[in-house]
């Protein structure tokens, strides 16, 4: 005898998948611009500047970081978390913040690691960690929402605890 239980139905502690992800990539993005902050996690402290390809700051050794995409981070991480609070707000996150991160990936590749537009300090790991993270929140944003759509519109069935959000 086998019985569902709550979360088989993609709701956990009364959020969908959805919003536990964008809760997940939420918190993850403001932990590492707090963690952006501190010395020891983040080498060469001391050269860490406000913006720039010249901040040589290096965020668990591979990552360059800048005090502003630190800020940038926390923003993001604390917008993510808010907009979590709803199925829509947390795949609208996962969608246009996914975008934001593969356009940074681009923007670093485009201008490289020594121009003076380089002004968020992206090195090439930053690059790729942007673009393949904002791929993979895009893909989250479809793959947890792409029977809600239909659910909200009264299409493919669903329970009623869905419909109601």
């Amino acid at each position: 005898m086998t019985t569902a239980a709550p979360h088989a139905h993609g709701i956990h502690f009364g959020r969908r998948d959805v919003q536990n992800v964008a809760m997940g990539a939420g918190a993850i993005v403001l932990l590492v611009g707090i963690l952006g902050f501190i010395p020891g996690i983040t080498t060469n402290y001391g050269e860490l500047l406000f913006l720039g390809p010249d901040s040589h700051a290096m965020f668990l050794g591979l990552f360059q970081v800048s005090m502003l995409l630190n800020i940038v981070q926390l923003v993001i991480g604390a917008v993510g978390l808010t907009m979590a609070r709803t199925w829509t707000g947390a795949r609208s996150f996962l969608l246009w913040f996914g975008v934001l991160y593969v356009v940074f990936g681009i923007y670093g590749f485009a201008v490289g690691t020594a121009s003076p537009a380089n002004i968020l300090s992206f090195n090439i790991p930053d690059n790729w960690a942007h673009a393949v993270l904002g791929l993979a929140m895009m893909a989250c944003s479809w793959l947890f929402t792409r029977h809600l759509a239909a659910d909200e519109a009264g299409g493919t069935g669903g329970t009623e605890e869905m419909r109601r959000g």
